[in-house]
């Protein structure tokens, strides 16, 4: 992956800033990945909320292709409608996922607010010569989604009393499943380009890679992997304030094809929590993902254009 240059500052190097999913600071030879992320809860048990916010905080240093190494929790508690015992349970909940991924929790910080807050800012390293970029996709490449969409619309509706806990457990499922494999496979593969898929939508993060470059991206709705029932419950007003911010953001970047309907055009900017990779990869490094066994999807292709995303 391309390097910037002219940031150096002693033996101190800037290698990626603001505006990827993480940044990358070089020291004494070691490129250390920094980032941070906090969410508001999405289900009702304490301890599954703590896991998933941190699945959620570690997937931007496996997508720019990273390990974890490091974190320090972040807490908004109501402490007057929560017992401390609640807190307690987010934390272990977390803790349990940084197990998982060989992180540890090192400290942390809690502030009074009036709805339950969590994340995590996370440290961890990556090979400087393999930073895995939001940028950089090229005119052949397939496009790949690691974990279906609809996680936005399925914990809408539970906080909304359409669905109970055990309707949504499939998403519960995806958002405490780790990038981690996806993002060694993906270094693996030679990606060209990577992302997580997480407030901006399935749209809103493609539109990021793609804007402002030489290539558009080709996307076909029908391969995109989409969580049971979220069609359904769109039909029933399920549908976060977020899905209709990003399409209002970001459909000036889309073509979307005349018999796309207003519903699907949500769906495909549903906000999603600890959502998948998207990747841009060479067809003949396609094998690396094929023998892995890993859940992906062959969403689109890139082509030659000016910075669109295309949906047919």
């Amino acid at each position: 992956m391309h390097i910037p240059e002219g940031q150096v500052s002693g033996n101190v190097e800037v290698l990626v800033g603001p505006g990827d999913d993480a940044g990358v600071y070089l020291i004494n030879g070691i490129a250390l990945v920094e980032t941070v992320d906090i969410i508001t809860p999405l289900v009702n048990d304490p301890f599954t909320f703590g896991a998933i916010s941190a699945c959620n905080s570690l997937s931007d240093v496996y997508a720019m292709g990273g390990k974890p190494l490091s974190s320090l929790a972040i807490a908004g508690y109501p402490s007057c409608d929560y017992e401390p015992s609640v807190l307690k349970e987010v934390i272990k909940g977390a803790i349990e996922i940084l197990r998982k991924s060989n992180a540890v929790l090192i400290g942390g910080h809690t502030f009074e607010d009036p709805e339950l807050k969590f994340g995590l800012s996370v440290t961890g390293i990556v090979n400087h010569k393999m930073i895995l970029r939001a940028k950089g996709a090229e005119e052949g490449d397939l496009i790949l989604l690691t974990k279906p969409i609809g996680t936005g619309i399925q914990t809408t509706a539970l906080k909304g009393g359409k669905v109970a806990d055990s309707n949504i457990k499939e998403a519960v499922d995806w958002m405490l499943t780790l990038n981690d494999v996806a993002s060694m496979l993906a270094l693996d593969a030679k990606a060209t380009a990577c992302t997580d898929v997480t407030g901006f939508g399935l749209m809103g993060h493609a539109v990021n890679m793609a804007r402002e470059s030489s290539i558009d991206f080709v996307i076909q709705k029908e391969r995109i992997p989409v969580l049971e029932n979220t069609l359904i419950l769109i039909d029933e007003g399920m549908v976060p304030e977020g899905a209709y911010n990003n399409l209002r953001f970001f459909q000036a970047e889309i073509d979307f094809a005349s018999y796309i309907s207003d519903e699907e055009k949500l769906l495909l900017s549903d906000p999603q929590t600890s959502g998948g990779l998207l990747i841009t990869l060479k067809e003949e490094n396609l094998a690396v993902f094929e023998k892995s066994g890993i859940f992906f999807s062959i969403i689109g292709k890139v082509q030659k254009g000016c910075g669109r995303i295309v949906v047919k």
